[in-house]
C-alpha cells in the first residue's frame, strides 16, 4: 500500500487487493468494483442502502450480496462486500473501490488520473480527453476515471496524482468573483 493510502479506505482496499492476488482474481474483483461503483452512482435506491444508517448492518449486508450475486459477481467480490457491511462499514464502500481501483493501477504501473466534466463526454471528446491526459503525464499506462459533475457548468477538471488542472467554469467564477471583491 503506499503511503497516501492510509485510513480505513486504504487499509481495506490492501487487504483485498491481497486476497485477490492470492485467489487469482484481481482482475474479476476490479471489474465488480467498478461495476459496482458506476451502479451505486447510477442507483439512487443502492447508494441509498450504502451510505443511510437507517438500515442494519443485516439488511445492508442482504442487500448488496443480493446485488452482487445477480450480477454474477466473483466469489471474493461479494464475501469482501458482504464482510464490508457486516464490520458496520459499507458507508465508505465508494471510497474503498476507489482506493482499490487506486491500488491496481500502481501495481500494474499505471499512472492514475481523474477526469471531472459539468456533462458526459461522447467518445470522440474522451478519446481526445485521454490523449491529453496521456501527454500530461508523460505516459501511454494511465489509469483514466471519468466522472460527471454538473455543478461545474463547463471546462473539465484534471486530477493526475498530485497535480490538479482545474479549466471550469465554476472556478474562473469564483475567481472572478473573489477578485472583484478585493478591488471595492
Amino acid at each position: 500500500m503506499s503511503s497516501s493510502e492510509k485510513g480505513l479506505a486504504g487499509r481495506y482496499a490492501g487487504a483485498l487487493y491481497d486476497l485477490a492476488v492470492e485467489a487469482k482474481a484481481t482482475d474479476a474483483v476490479l471489474a465488480d468494483l467498478t461495476a459496482l461503483k458506476s451502479l451505486i452512482a447510477e442507483n439512487k435506491e443502492l447508494a441509498s442502502v450504502v451510505s443511510s444508517p437507517v438500515y442494519s448492518r443485516t439488511d445492508q449486508m442482504k442487500a448488496m450480496i443480493a446485488v452482487l450475486e445477480k450480477a454474477g459477481a466473483n466469489s471474493l467480490t461479494v464475501k469482501f462486500v458482504g464482510a464490508v457491511a457486516e464490520n458496520g462499514r459499507l458507508f465508505a464502500l465508494p471510497q474503498i473501490i476507489a482506493a482499490f481501483i487506486r491500488e491496481v493501477a500502481r501495481r500494474n504501473g499505471q499512472i492514475s488520473a481523474e477526469v471531472v466534466s459539468a456533462v458526459a463526454l461522447d467518445a470522440k471528446r474522451q478519446k481526445a480527453v485521454e490523449a491529453t491526459v496521456s501527454a500530461l503525464a508523460g505516459s501511454k499506462n494511465i489509469s483514466l476515471e471519468m466522472r460527471v459533475d454538473p455543478a461545474l457548468m463547463g471546462g473539465l477538471i484534471v486530477r493526475i496524482g498530485s497535480r490538479l488542472f482545474d479549466t471550469s467554469v465554476k472556478t474562473k467564477l469564483n475567481r472572478l468573483e473573489a477578485a472583484m471583491k478585493g478591488v471595492a
